[in-house]
């Protein structure tokens, strides 16, 4: 997961600059009621806006008669349709194992259905399915709401949460991974990572174990795998009947391939670098065998790399002429995130034995970190274990190898802006989002993506509907760029207030590039085999920078005109001020 914008306005599409507001502060209640009236009437009124690029000059455009403002189903090819999801909450399950609130889930599914959602997203924790011991799996409360889901006509991504919930950016539940596991961490600690003071994360289990057969003789990849294919033997119904769609492959820590290297319940600070998560004593031997085979046993592992919320110039590692520039640091940094690579390789590799023949997508996640992408050391994406550098792409051999397994590319931070962001912390999250769905696209397999924070104005959902088509709606078949598919994050009584249900109903419109619901829209082909595997010389060969794909300025689906966000603005900050 990730984080940060500088603020959010008030308004539903952003803050009223000074020299907007109002010169009378007052207004009688007639007046206010006749401003209300007349908001109301402007909004009825179904006008498009332009803006005369030359002169910055706006005008309202009144639609020709029986002419549809927007591309309908008759003029738009389907192929510009981008499904959209929503995340459940956390607990939808409860930590008990108790599907509750069952009459309130379905009254919001309905409004879902209602609103053109093709379907949801659920996070199936494992410290709630086998939370009684190993192997023993409890899958009614899934069972009843996936009935539930289908009863509404809602499609399901299921995600295989190996991993912690509490501790992350958003999380307002605690869930831990299985007492049965935790007592097994009670005796050996090495099994969680590790930063370099010696403070364990107890969010998921280190890569290091994962062919380590430590747990009541299983390995961790053992573990996953028995995991995923008692879900797909206890929900194999759903599967046949179409109802779930795509199988998120929890990777670590959020679910996200990646280390757990800014933690809040560490004491991590936005836009702190975080810190290596690569002391235990697995991972210490596995660094020293590999520095040993090269020719260098007397280098150890990163001694001045920083703490979790310093930032990159104050260490000996991130700063001008740092560590990470030297032999020994990118001998480092190919090791670290190679592991990541190869972690990920395997589980996925599973998942595709398990779920193999079933018409169903599987994805990874990764996570935007944006902030310091802009600092020559991104410091953040280091820590976290993507290799990624001005010279040197960290993200195309993650997607090389998800290729392999006809995985999708599930990348975070869609909704974000620069502008939003203090300048101090050198976020780029749109240059990011660009670098990483380009090289998915470039490695052919589907992206997907998530937005970071709940956001429910104008600007957030431009910013992701801009990069669900990068160049727009193709009127003549389908776009150059598109993703396969974006999840909302996520549901609440806030997003279904009246005024926010109106915008993301707008939303789900124009993700569907204006075109009614199409349920069939959809249908995964039977997985099939994972291809051969890539060995890590032709993974790292990816690692070449070339240039992202060009992006358009705005998207073509804005919502809301240039004159309707000035006015929404308008009227929003000076009812809010009186």
């Amino acid at each position: 997961m990730n984080i940060s914008m500088a603020s959010i306005g008030t308004s539903n599409l952003g803050v009223l600059p000074e020299a907007m507001r109002f010169p009378h502060q007052e207004l009688s209640l007639v007046m206010i009621k006749k401003f209300n009236l007349a908001r109301k009437q402007f909004f009825r009124q179904n006008l498009t806006f332009s803006c005369n690029r030359k002169t910055g000059i706006t005008r309202a455009i009144a639609p020709k008669a029986k002419k549809a403002t927007g591309p309908t189903l008759s003029s738009v090819p389907l192929a510009n349709y981008v499904p959209v999801y929503v995340m459940l909450p956390l607990d939808v399950i409860s930590v008990d194992n108790v599907f509750r609130d069952q009459d309130k889930c379905e009254k919001q599914f309905k409004e879902l259905r209602e609103a053109g959602v093709d379907g949801i997203m659920v996070d199936i924790w494992w410290g709630i399915v086998e939370g009684n011991g190993p192997g023993l799996y409890d899958w009614f409360a899934y069972r009843s709401l996936f009935q539930l889901v289908q009863k509404t006509g809602l499609k399901i991504q299921a995600i295989m949460s190996f991993h912690q919930c509490g501790g992350n950016i958003g999380d307002d539940v605690f869930i831990p991974l299985p007492k049965w596991v935790l007592a097994i961490g009670e005796n050996n600690p090495d099994i969680f990572y590790t930063n370099r003071s010696g403070t364990r994360n107890k969010e998921c289990l280190s890569l290091a174990v994962d062919n380590q057969p430590l747990f009541e003789g299983r390995t961790a990849v053992q573990i996953y795998s028995d995991y995923m294919r008692s879900f797909r033997e206890n929900m194999s119904d759903f599967l046949e009947a179409g109802s779930i769609m795509d199988i998120e492959v929890g990777l670590g820590p959020a679910g996200e391939l990646r280390y757990p290297s800014y933690t809040q319940s560490q004491g991590w600070k936005f836009p702190g670098i975080g810190e290596f998560q690569c002391y235990d004593k697995y991972m210490n031997t596995d660094f020293k065998e590999a520095a040993t085979k090269a020719g260098h046993s007397e280098w150890d592992l990163p001694d001045d790399a920083g703490t979790y919320n310093d930032v990159p110039f104050e260490t000996g590692f991130f700063g001008p002429n740092g560590t990470y520039l030297t032999e020994k640091g990118k001998f480092f940094l190919t090791w670290y995130s190679s592991k990541l690579l190869l972690h990920g390789d395997q589980i996925l590799d599973e998942a595709n034995k398990v779920f193999l023949g079933c018409e169903v997508k599987l994805s990874a996640k990764a996570t935007g970190i944006h902030w310091w992408y802009k600092d020559a050391s991104h410091a953040a994406e280091l820590t976290a274990g993507y290799y990624n550098l001005d010279n040197r792409d960290g993200y195309r051999p993650i997607a090389r190898m998800l290729s392999r397994h006809y995985g999708t590319f599930n990348f975070t931070c869609l909704e974000m802006r620069n502008s939003e962001h203090p300048a101090y912390a050198k976020s780029g999250p749109q240059e990011l989002v660009q670098q990483v769905l380009s090289v998915g696209w470039k490695e052919n397999i589907d992206v997907a993506g998530e937005n970071a924070l709940s956001r429910y104005d104008g600007y957030a959902y431009n910013q992701i509907l801009l990069n669900a088509r990068p160049n727009g709606i193709n009127k003549n078949g389908a776009p150059k760029l598109k993703m396969a598919g974006m999840t909302y994050l996520r549901l609440s009584e806030k997003l279904l207030r009246i005024k926010n249900f109106k915008t993301f109903k707008t939303f789900v419109k124009k993700m569907h590039a204006d075109l009614d619901y199409y349920p069939e829209y959809e249908k995964p082909a039977p997985l099939c085999r994972s291809k051969e595997e890539i060995s890590m010389d032709k993974l790292l060969e990816a690692t070449q920078r070339t240039k992202p794909f060009p992006w358009d300025e705005q998207t073509d689906a804005r919502i809301g005109g240039i004159l309707a966000e000035y006015w929404d603005r308008l009227l929003n900050k000076f009812f809010l001020s009186n």
